[in-house]
């Protein structure tokens, strides 16, 4: 038994990583300070029968209380999504980066030397392709003009045909292109620094799209397929930005659970010092539209709308190779999309 402390851990998917982790047999205890981007009432004292420590991860002493006989830390605290716009910057770096390396200081402080690190698929910017004349290509940046006249598919930077999604792996380049993405790089970066320095080991989980029972609802930092559930909830047809064909891998928040025991477990393995990153996905993507579509049937809904909008910091195409998170960490997700989003369909969401 290990006892783990959760960063976040009365959050959506800290929620579960918390019970995931109990059930497999660890102590565990919650750090959370409750923020208004993803709750709207202060943390409950206990979360699935472990302590809620109700503090900032930024809050040095509040983290050194928490770090007291810890073994090893789940660090899923973060301000998520694409947010309302480049006022929430500073709030984003705060709790993001700050609050990691007031974590990794600590860590160090204690003398906890294991680290699972919530990290996210938005660390690529666009997803990995192919061109059929060129081969691998990697797309610029796409350009408002060319969403705005409906050009949404990315092109060869050589030729100008259309790029094929394949699945991108963990070596792929790391380009993140919006705020929320850049912090989470960051703290990939702080973490490794942070375990060359004091000899740590970090299994790094890029989530890809979490979805499930307990998601927030529709909020500027709530993933896709709750501002569908919340629209479809209040009888709106959920609008579908783009063409509604830009392809995700969808994965649910219970395979993402279990991807943190398996990562505590490679933590604790005679590995060695440094950072390891790995794909939580399901290996089965599929289009934004095909999920909306999938959650107005479950419910019997209005249709999807096609709108055409778009937001500058999402990108066309990222879907995952899960190999490495099944080769080395005997991770492999179990939910497909039909069965889970039917049971999320009808799950309770947080006010």
């Amino acid at each position: 038994m290990t006892h783990v402390l959760v960063t976040g851990g009365a959050g959506f998917i800290g929620t579960h990583v918390t019970s995931a982790l109990k059930d497999a047999g660890h102590q565990v205890s919650v750090l959370d300070i409750g923020h208004p981007a993803a709750h709207t009432a202060p943390p409950p004292d206990t979360v699935h029968g472990a302590p809620v420590h109700r503090a900032d991860v930024r809050d040095r002493a509040a983290v050194a209380d928490a770090l007291r006989g810890v073994e090893a830390v789940v660090h899923q605290a973060a301000m998520v999504g694409m947010g309302v716009d480049l006022d929430d910057l500073p709030e984003y770096v705060g709790c993001n980066d700050l609050g990691t390396a007031v974590l990794l200081a600590e860590m160090a402080r204690a003398g906890v030397h294991r680290l699972v690190l919530a990290s996210s698929m938005v660390v690529y910017g666009e997803g990995t392709y192919s061109c059929p004349v060129h081969g691998p290509a990697r797309p610029a940046a796409r350009a408002v003009a060319d969403l705005t006249a409906g050009r949404f598919e990315p092109a060869c930077p050589s030729c100008g045909l259309p790029l094929a999604s394949v699945p991108v792996d963990e070596d792929a380049p790391l380009d993140p292109r919006s705020v929320y993405a850049a912090t989470k790089l960051a703290q990939e970066h702080l973490s490794a620094a942070w375990a060359r320095q004091c000899g740590g080991s970090v299994v790094a989980l890029r989530y890809h799209n979490v979805y499930g029972p307990g998601m927030p609802r529709d909020t500027p930092y709530s993933g896709v397929a709750a501002i569908f559930r919340s629209a479809l909830e209040a009888g709106r047809a959920p609008r579908v930005f783009e063409d509604g064909a830009q392809r995700r891998d969808f994965v649910h928040v219970s395979d993402v659970a279990r991807a943190n025991v398996a990562a505590l477990y490679a933590t604790g393995r005679d590995a060695g010092p440094g950072l390891r990153a790995y794909n939580v996905a399901s290996g089965r993507p599929a289009t934004v539209g095909e999920m909306a579509t999938a959650l107005a049937r479950a419910v019997d809904g209005p249709r999807p709308v096609v709108t055409g909008e778009f937001r500058l910091g999402d990108v066309r195409h990222v879907v995952a190779s899960p190999a490495r998170a099944t080769a080395e960490l005997g991770f492999r997700a179990e939910v497909d999309l039909e069965t889970g989003v039917i049971g999320f369909a009808h799950a309770a969401l947080r006010g």
